[in-house]
């Protein structure tokens, strides 16, 4: 495993982020699109690769972990502009939760 330092930790800018909407890729098998609320920091959309483990529907107002500052990425369905923290193991995937108690656009440190 390679190492970072704590000077590349403190590079990433972690953010509440609350889903506004989800919605599947129909030509994608392992995509959905998320709408996100970053408070004042803005709106983004990213795509992310969990539509095997979650409902769109069932995501719409959660509170989850975001990478706000990752360099955007153009795919075939649009840009994703950002990254959700998200742990995974045999059982599954599954997205980080941030308190509902967080605001959006609250940094996570």
């Amino acid at each position: 495993m390679d190492e970072i330092n704590i000077e590349d930790f403190l590079k990433i800018d972690f953010r509440v982020a609350k889903i506004i909407s989800a919605e599947n890729v129909e030509e994608a098998d392992k995509l959905l699109k998320l709408n996100l609320d970053l408070g004042e920091v803005g709106k983004k959309t990213v795509f992310a690769g969990i539509k095997k483990f979650y409902e769109p529907d069932n995501l719409v107002g959660k509170h989850v972990v975001c990478v706000n500052n990752l360099k955007h990425r153009e795919m075939k369905f649009g840009t994703s502009e950002g990254m959700l923290l998200a742990s995974s193991s045999d059982s599954g995937v599954f997205l980080i939760d941030a308190s509902n108690e967080s605001q959006p656009g609250d940094k996570v440190s």
